[in-house]
């Protein structure tokens, strides 16, 4: 039976990192074979560009650019780790997937939808995830994470100004609404082992 494909989504500071490991967690104590990989990166080709992507001058690349780039880098990661995970049975949770260019380079980056899933048609196959959960906070809860965060270093992305992170937020949750069926909203206020108990939830279905 193939296994479920799971992503995170959501803006800088909502605690996508911290959910899915700790959905791996979650999912691993309940006896469920579960991998956590991320984007960009998760195969050895795919870290590479994600290197080039994320360190930087925030203007190295433009919109048309990061969006091959991670179009590249997420065929690479699909062909060599998620599609061989999923047809051996194993469920695999990843941090960011193509929702991302679609809010990032799509949304907030201006370039028109149908060109990134055009993308993402031809590089990995218009895989798309059996659900995708929706990590939301107020803007100003999370620049004060990300802020906390600082001294672990804020790449080219994520260090824009505010006034794109906001775009992002709006294009994630547009897409959302347009897709209910496959993504789930969830508040990320509260502590992590709150949050984590909204994400289980969204999976009851999937949960033996």
């Amino acid at each position: 039976m193939r296994g479920r494909f799971i992503t995170f989504e959501g803006g800088e500071g909502v605690g996508k990192s911290t959910q899915a490991r700790a959905l791996h967690a979650a999912l691993t104590a309940r006896g469920i074979d579960a991998e956590f990989t991320r984007e960009p990166g998760g195969s050895e080709g795919a870290e590479a560009i994600r290197k080039l992507l994320l360190d930087g001058s925030e203007d190295k690349w433009d919109a048309r650019a990061e969006a091959l780039l991670f179009a590249a880098a997420r065929a690479d990661h699909v062909q060599r780790k998620i599609l061989p995970a999923l047809d051996a049975g194993r469920w695999v949770i990843c941090d960011r997937f193509i929702d991302s260019s679609r809010a990032y380079q799509g949304g907030a980056g201006l370039i028109a939808d149908e060109n990134i899933l055009m993308l993402h048609g031809f590089g990995s196959h218009g895989l798309m995830p059996d659900r995708t959960i929706l990590l939301t906070i107020p803007a100003m809860v999370a620049s004060e994470r990300v802020a906390r965060r600082d001294g672990m270093g804020t790449d080219r992305i994520g260090s824009r100004p505010d006034n794109y992170h906001a775009e992002v937020a709006v294009a994630f949750l547009t897409i959302a609404q347009a897709d209910p069926a496959r993504m789930r909203v969830v508040d990320a206020s509260g502590t992590i082992e709150e949050v984590g108990a909204r994400v289980l939830a969204t999976l009851s279905d999937y949960l033996p």
